[in-house]
């Protein structure tokens, strides 16, 4: 099993060769200047309630959870890649869960909204909401992210 650094230090080689992410900065510049309402325009419905609104989708409602090609996960607001395919597991929970993130992709926050607090992580890049990360994980983090599908974007290795 790969370590934790060596994941994080490899996720590129499940990028689709012709793909090109956009930078940080573009992608950061691309959304600075977005209204709430241009942002209810640009993303799907339940998109824009889970990553501009802390939103949560229902269990087991996205197609992303039993997603199996290799690939890479995006943010839906911005293009940010935030996880590999080698970082997902099967959780049973209902959504997508990853217990690694590609280095500097997402950021974290203490949530105060249900009876315990818990840490809330949200796109480094366009501050999207994502989910939570859990302490109940596989090795070799035991961390699971539990992440809305909705606020991601799945491109395939082998996109054309």
């Amino acid at each position: 099993m790969k370590t934790e650094k060596e994941l994080q230090a490899q996720w590129q080689q499940f990028s689709a060769s012709n793909h090109v992410f956009p930078s940080k900065a573009e992608a950061a510049a691309n959304v600075a200047k977005l209204s709430d309402q241009q942002w209810q325009q640009t993303l799907e419905p339940m998109a824009y309630k889970v990553l501009r609104h802390e939103g949560t989708e229902r269990a087991g409602t996205s197609p992303l959870n039993d997603e199996k090609r290799e690939g890479i996960y995006a943010c839906a607001g911005c293009g940010t890649p935030i996880f590999s395919t080698e970082m997902k597991f099967d959780s049973g929970t209902g959504w997508p869960s990853f217990f690694t993130m590609i280095p500097g992709a997402l950021e974290t926050k203490r949530d105060f909204s249900m009876i315990w607090p818990r840490t809330e992580y949200h796109c480094a890049t366009c501050g999207g909401h994502h989910g939570h990360v859990f302490e109940d994980g596989p090795a070799p983090t035991g961390l699971r992210y539990c992440n809305n599908g909705a606020a991601l974007t799945f491109i395939p290795k082998d996109s054309k």
